[in-house]
């Protein structure tokens, strides 16, 4: 009786995590592009990932704006994103993803700054009701494309992702990362479809004159 409990519960936790991970990988076949493969779509949305000690962007973050630069470049995008954390004086992410992208040669003012991407959830809402975002691109690495363009797509917009893996990354963090997303995509699954909470918001900030 104690073994069917522990294999039942053993299936029930594998079904409550793997599930969603893999209806997220699903639904995003055929909607993830490499930068040169990519549709165009008004803007492109740049996740945080992260900055080094001393303020620059992480190499993870570098590839992220590295492959919107070049959606920009390609003319598949006519404004980049930039959402990521800056809930400390000394931890400023937008900021640092817009001076890697004007060293790579963006425009500033095609370069649109989100304060307030603390996660992928608070990034989709945010271009949507405060940058009046409906048909984007969504650039960050492979593991978090799924949960990503779930995300988004779970909140009305038309979106399509871009893969960031500009380099090989270790393996140990490839596989932390992935372990780390099978509960954030279970968590994104129950914020999307369930609690739908509020991120931090403000008054609109039209990206375009209308929505794009």
């Amino acid at each position: 009786m104690l073994f069917k409990l522990i294999l039942f519960t053993i299936l029930a936790l594998v079904i409550l995590f793997g599930l969603p991970r893999s209806i997220t990988a699903l639904s995003a076949a055929g909607k993830m592009f490499n930068p040169a493969d990519a549709p165009s779509a008004p803007a492109a949305i740049v996740f945080g990932a992260g900055l080094q000690k001393d303020g620059t962007p992480s190499p993870v973050l570098k590839d992220r704006v590295t492959a919107a630069v070049q959606l920009y470049q390609e003319g598949k995008v006519r404004k980049l994103l930039m959402s990521g954390d800056n809930r400390f004086i000394d931890y400023n992410e937008p900021a640092a993803m817009r001076d890697y992208a004007l060293s790579l040669g963006v425009p500033d003012e095609d370069i649109v700054l989100d304060y307030a991407g603390r996660r992928t959830y608070d990034t989709c809402y945010r271009a949507r009701d405060i940058f009046m975002l409906n048909d984007v691109l969504v650039v960050t690495q492979k593991f978090h494309l799924p949960r990503a363009i779930f995300t988004c797509s779970g909140m009305g917009m038309k979106v399509h992702g871009v893969i960031a893996d500009l380099r090989d990354y270790h393996d140990h963090a490839e596989r932390y990362w992935n372990i780390r997303e099978i509960p954030a995509t279970l968590v994104a699954f129950w914020q999307v479809l369930v609690s739908k909470p509020l991120p931090v918001l403000g008054d609109p900030e039209p990206i375009f004159e209308t929505r794009q």
